[in-house]
């Protein structure tokens, strides 16, 4: 019976985390140098890993390299950075002043895009248009079994999210969380991936109404019903 069933929790550092992350974290004095704040032009457009690697490299040569992006644990911080510390030392935090710059150049929003179409091929997406909207790419059944079983692109994934919002790409969220949502729930292609979206991807919407949108779909599909958890008890109630 579900009363004799193990009770689900949700997670206090998940939730914690992305509270913060939705409403822009604690207001924190920078004190860098002119040569630190014009860091967007080479973080973004022309800088290069500390392993030698331009991100121009990575942008034009390791689309389709699938062991490249699954093995490198560090690109992921520079081509999605992030006003929070990350594992890679070298990949630093954002600025309110380096946002404000890279939404003003033209050709560090067209890179970030480059990117992110990169990451959605590698995990067997394609990125539709200029609103966000995604579907599954030719590849999505090979791409989605790996991603079924390689957890720590969770990790990645909750990044790009993230990094999103923080670039002035917040409407590109949705229609990412709804997919992988509806192939969790609906058609049990990433089965192993429907704890992460609903403890985290969501959760990195800012908007109440987006999240609770996606928070009712989820509540319909979820099965077994009884143990769905997430959002406000009145609410669930």
């Amino acid at each position: 019976s579900p009363q004799s069933l193990p009770k689900m929790k949700r997670s206090f550092y998940a939730a914690r985390d992305l509270y913060k992350y939705r409403h822009s974290y604690p207001v924190r004095i920078h004190t860098h140098t002119h040569t630190h704040n014009t860091r967007t032009h080479t973080h973004l457009i022309y800088s290069f890993l500390s392993s030698g690697i331009y991100i121009e490299e990575i942008l034009t040569k390791w689309r389709g390299d699938y062991d490249k992006l699954e093995h490198n644990h560090t690109y992921i911080q520079w081509l999605f950075p992030l006003r929070e510390q990350g594992l890679n030392y070298y990949a630093h935090e954002l600025t309110q002043d380096e946002i404000k710059e890279f939404q003003s150049t033209r050709e560090a929003k067209r890179r970030f895009l480059v990117a992110y179409s990169l990451m959605l091929d590698f995990y067997g997406i394609k990125l539709l248009d200029k609103s966000g909207n995604v579907a599954r790419a030719p590849n999505w059944q090979e791409r989605f079994r790996h991603l079924n079983e390689s957890q720590h692109n969770y990790l990645r994934i909750t990044r790009i999210l993230k990094s999103l919002g923080e670039l002035g790409y917040e409407g590109f969220k949705a229609p990412l969380v709804r997919l992988l949502l509806e192939e969790s729930l609906c058609h049990s292609t990433l089965p192993n991936m429907q704890h992460s979206i609903l403890e985290y991807f969501v959760y990195t919407i800012r908007l109440p109404a987006t999240r609770r949108r996606l928070l009712r779909y989820a509540r319909r599909h979820y099965r077994p019903a009884h143990a769905f958890l997430w959002g406000p008890l009145p609410k669930r109630q």
